[in-house]
């Protein structure tokens, strides 16, 4: 991670077939196009690649949560479930549609917490949506559970996890609707973009309409098209959609050498018996996109992070300080700062924040690192670095 580390001929050939024939956008121009079709074909890999039978291409991860959200018919006033520990476009996916993100602990998989997403369920919840942060699962077969038990959709985010499975399944495959990120810094990425992944083939359908101005993409004039409801534009051009059926048939390759590296620095690192891996639910497999874990307390982490950082170890991040991606330093969610009026319903909705604490969540966040696992470093790099992270850790 990130595919851009490897572009090479495929990517460019790929590119070069849109801006040989002139056609930019995924829909219409048929005349022009001398035949190439790049968001159609990726859309086909990519159904093969989830084991999944429908797959809508849209413009950016966010975008496909909004969609997926959206075609499953989460609106105005209703509750969706999320974790502490993600990126700030899930609750922005979710307000954006009028809906109330209901934040909730996370466990020692760095995902939803069943029982808290239990406790959480009121008579407004619609969705829950676990984010396979990092390159890993939570209990998919507990959290499948809870949705069956109160009648909710299982939405499933796996931007950071393309590659990952469970129980032979494709992370992003398993919930009745997944998302996925293509964006510059993913194992493999399109520039931007992102995917609905679902086997509701009603989801499929609105997904394809919604992503499109509500274009029913029936016929061959796209003029002469019905809009049986209202959408927005969320559409991936085809110069995107080339780079990334290009990646897409290079994903085994990245995979394979991120869990190479991956493995030399755990293994290096469990030497230490204070070091202590994020649990893999049984029958889960990373993508060896992020290894992450835990040190013994909240001083010791945020020392081990800086001395890296001083030491050249980049690419590991401890959430707890960041503001992207934990609950902890998201101000302008808890505050309310929108460029637009907010609605009553999610102002209501939201107070809960002014006085909630996430105790368990920061007892996890507080102690973990997670480092990045780049397709670029050779094998002796993957070993000196992770000589060196070892010698840090011990030292301090």
């Amino acid at each position: 991670m990130p595919g851009f580390e490897l572009f090479g001929d495929l990517e460019r050939k790929e590119v070069n077939d849109v801006l040989d024939n002139g056609v930019l956008m995924r829909y219409g121009f048929d005349g022009m196009r001398k035949g190439h079709w790049k968001a159609k074909e990726l859309e086909v890999e990519l159904t093969k690649a989830f084991n999944s039978k429908h797959v809508q291409l849209v413009s950016s991860g966010t975008a496909a949560v909004t969609v997926a959200l959206a075609s499953a018919g989460v609106g105005a006033g209703d509750e969706v479930i999320m974790p502490t520990f993600t990126f700030v476009a899930s609750f922005e996916a979710i307000m954006m549609l009028g809906a109330v993100p209901v934040l909730v602990d996370i466990d020692d998989t760095l995902t939803l917490d069943p029982k808290a997403v239990e406790e959480a369920v009121t008579s407004k919840t619609k969705a829950v949506m676990i984010v396979q942060m990092c390159g890993s699962m939570g209990d998919m077969d507990a959290l499948r559970s809870v949705c069956d038990k109160y009648d909710l959709i299982f939405v499933e985010d796996a931007c950071q996890a393309i590659g990952g499975s469970y129980k032979g399944q494709p992370l992003g495959s398993i919930a009745d609707v997944g998302c996925f990120s293509f964006d510059f810094v993913k194992t493999i990425t399109c520039g931007e973009g992102g995917a609905v992944v679902t086997n509701n083939e009603d989801y499929y359908i609105n997904a394809d309409h919604y992503s499109d101005h509500g274009h029913d993409h029936v016929g061959h004039d796209r003029g002469a098209e019905t809009h049986p409801f209202l959408g927005y534009n969320f559409r991936i051009s085809e110069l995107n959609a080339a780079v990334g059926l290009a990646q897409v048939k290079r994903l085994p390759e990245f995979i394979e050498i991120q869990r190479r590296n991956y493995t030399i620095i755990r293994e290096a690192l469990s030497q230490i018996a204070e070091v202590e891996f994020r649990r893999v639910p049984e029958g889960g497999t990373e993508s060896y996109a992020f290894l992450n874990f835990f040190l013994p307390d909240l001083d010791t982490t945020r020392k081990v992070s800086e001395a890296f950082k001083d030491n050249g170890i980049d690419g590991c991040f401890h959430y707890y300080d960041n503001n992207w991606h934990y609950i902890r330093k998201w101000d302008h969610l808890k505050e309310l700062k929108s460029l637009f009026p907010i609605s009553k319903e999610v102002k209501d909705g939201l107070r809960y924040l002014d006085t909630k604490t996430f105790e368990q969540s920061d007892a996890y966040i507080s102690r973990n690192i997670s480092c990045l696992i780049k397709l670029s470093w050779t094998t002796e790099e993957v070993k000196t670095r992770a000589e060196s992270m070892v010698s840090i850790i011990q030292s301090i």
